[in-house]
């Protein structure tokens, strides 16, 4: 294996390696994301798309090699030549093992290339939707702590007013005995008005017929005195 080609299938034991990792299950996305705000990530960015292109366009080219390796000794001419003579079949076989060793190095390399970009894309798209989920549930932890906190203030003021009612329907029911009472001690009072006035009138009546029987008897009195006069002025 040329040191080309060792190179490639280094990069590409890397990709597994790497791959693998990111795929562990007992690594959450937050720690991936806390791993990617490492310092010197943001010192290596600049440079990452950079290399993320350059990388693919250089396995692309060794692919699109292999690809034209594989068609040469897979072609007809090669294989003629392998039949003519045995030596040759050799040859040509190992030249096409080692095209499709390339080709599959090269075509996986560029494949897993692609995949850890976006395995790193969707690991942070992930931890940025747990951060924001997070944060809604606590927004609606809080909104629905608010909502039960009114639903209570409602209760308790519907339990206020029911108690107000209860107490409003209790004076009104205790104002009603009272009024009835007043009713009847009112009435009771304008019977016994009624019943003093008819007392005073027939106190007004007899006084008005004693004043006339002293009168009358005043006027019987005064005609005694005058007949009783004469008869004294008689005996004199």
């Amino acid at each position: 294996m040329t040191l080309q080609w060792t190179a490639v299938a280094l990069f590409l034991y890397g990709e597994i390696a790497v791959n693998l990792i990111l795929c562990l299950p007992f690594i959450s996305a937050k720690r991936w994301r806390l791993v990617f705000s490492w310092r010197i990530w943001n010192w290596l960015s600049p440079y990452w798309n950079k290399c993320f292109f350059t990388m693919i366009m250089v396995l692309i080219v060794l692919f699109l090699d292999a690809v034209r390796e594989v068609q040469k000794y897979s072609g007809p001419e090669p294989m003629q030549d392998a039949k003519v003579n045995p030596n040759v079949y050799d040859h040509v076989h190992m030249k096409l093992f080692r095209a499709q060793r390339n080709l599959y190095i090269s075509g996986f390399s560029l494949f897993l290339w692609l995949i850890m970009r976006r395995v790193v894309t969707l690991l942070n798209q992930v931890a940025i939707t747990l951060e924001t989920s997070a944060g809604l549930q606590a927004q609606m932890d809080t909104a629905v702590k608010a909502a039960r906190q009114h639903q209570e203030d409602n209760r308790m003021l519907k339990q206020a007013l029911l108690d107000d009612e209860k107490s409003m329907s209790a004076k009104n029911q205790q104002l009603k005995v009272e009024v009835e009472k007043l009713a009847v001690q009112l009435k009771a009072a304008e019977e016994a008005v009624r019943k003093s006035h008819a007392e005073v009138e027939a106190m007004k009546r007899q006084a008005k017929g004693l004043a006339q029987e002293y009168d009358r008897l005043l006027r019987e009195h005064h005609q005694l005195q005058n007949l009783q006069s004469p008869e004294d002025k008689k005996d004199q």
